[in-house]
């Protein structure tokens, strides 16, 4: 691979950038409801990267003709198809989560949640 090479590969920056993002969310938001959000940013780019690598370019559906024709693989977009609903899946129900915790405690902050936790199990604040 030349640095020429590497405009061409524009579906894999945007793979990393939106890993990279979602990874950023999940990991500086205190907010349940932004986590989520970002992992599902995060699901997305590994989506994106599965179809990227199934794609052959001048590849056609695995369809038989007779000819001799180069074929991309249908596999990994079948595979991302059932991942999509897995993951949307997954999505409602760390929502409704969230909404149970927010019943709960009546916040969906990370540091309230913890702190109220901790003052029901050991009965005062938490000390620094």
């Amino acid at each position: 691979m030349t640095p020429a090479d590497i405009p061409g590969l524009y579906n894999y920056w945007v793979v990393i950038l939106l890993m990279m993002v979602g990874l950023y969310i999940v990991v500086s938001r205190g907010n349940l409801v932004k986590k989520i959000v970002g992992l599902v940013v995060f699901q997305s780019s590994m989506f994106l990267l599965y179809i990227s690598m199934g794609k052959i370019i001048g590849g056609t559906a695995p369809i038989l003709t007779g000819r001799p024709e180069i074929f991309s693989n249908p596999l990994p977009h079948v595979l991302i198809l059932t991942a999509i609903v897995v993951g949307i899946s997954t999505t409602a129900l760390g929502l409704a989560l969230v909404v149970r915790i927010g019943d709960a405690y009546g916040t969906i902050e990370e540091d309230e949640i913890t702190k109220a936790d901790h003052e029901a199990e050991f009965g005062g604040p938490e000390t620094p």
